[in-house]
């Protein structure tokens, strides 16, 4: 890892700026910049009160700030790390791949099955579609860079696609070259345990909090398309939505 301190800039013990504050801010930088990429470890605090030239008590303030800020997260035992957390605007319908291009991350995915069939009694009461109706069926594991964020299980109307090879990365995408990409969705969330079969893909502990998310996905004609179910680690995922008072 490059010198942090070369990279970012020196602190300024004239600054009226306190030197905690100072770091903290230096630190921000490198995160934003992604001098320090999520998941990275941070160096030992002794290594940073030398390269910054302040005492361990200052790093250790400024340390525990990033920390209360939810950008760093401390491991017992194994020291500071850049926290790989992500906000998802709950009042945008867009899919994964285009929330992660948005806050620079590098989205991919593992896929789990890819398969086609007919509507199991949820999916038909979901989708309001009749017994025996023909869907595709995707489970995906969604990668954020190289960390893993959520599974994805999401069963799409046949009619939709021209076939289950037609979706490469993004599901969004290729709905939209078919021109049955969703223009309106309903979503729910809840608070979940990950089982030990999730907590092994999400690299969780199984009997951790988790966030289900479930929307289903309507044209313009208000027929839905889309059902999914997806479950997020919840130490590394926030929902967020902006509200406002009607007129």
């Amino acid at each position: 890892m490059p010198s942090l301190a070369k990279t970012v800039g020196p602190l300024d013990a004239r600054s009226n700026l306190p030197l905690y504050q100072q770091l903290q801010r230096a630190l921000k930088l490198a995160i934003d910049q992604h001098i320090l990429a999520p998941e990275d470890a941070l160096p030992a605090e002794r290594d940073l009160a030398t390269e910054f030239d302040v005492s361990r008590i200052t790093v250790r303030k400024a340390l525990e700030g990033l920390v209360a800020e939810g950008l760093l997260v401390r491991r017992q035992g194994s020291g500071n790390f850049v926290s790989a957390r992500v906000e998802k605007n709950f009042a945008m319908l867009t899919s994964f791949s285009e929330d992660m291009r948005a806050r620079g991350r590098s989205p991919h995915s593992v896929w789990l099955k890819r398969s086609a069939g007919t509507v199991t009694p949820e999916e038909a009461l979901a989708l309001r579609l009749s017994p025996g109706t023909p869907v595709y069926r995707f489970h995906r594991l969604r990668f954020a860079d190289e960390a893993p964020m959520a599974i994805e299980y999401v069963t799409i109307v046949a009619t939709a696609l021209a076939s289950a090879e037609s979706v490469e990365q993004s599901l969004y995408e290729a709905l939209e070259r078919s021109g049955h990409r969703p223009v309106r969705a309903l979503q729910r969330l809840r608070a979940v345990l990950l089982s030990a079969e999730q907590a092994e893909l999400l690299k969780a502990k199984a009997g951790d909090a988790g966030l289900l998310v479930e929307r289903l996905g309507s044209l313009r004609d208000g027929n839905a398309v889309e059902f999914s179910q997806s479950y997020y680690r919840g130490d590394i995922y926030d929902f967020v939505a902006e509200l406002s008072t009607s007129a």
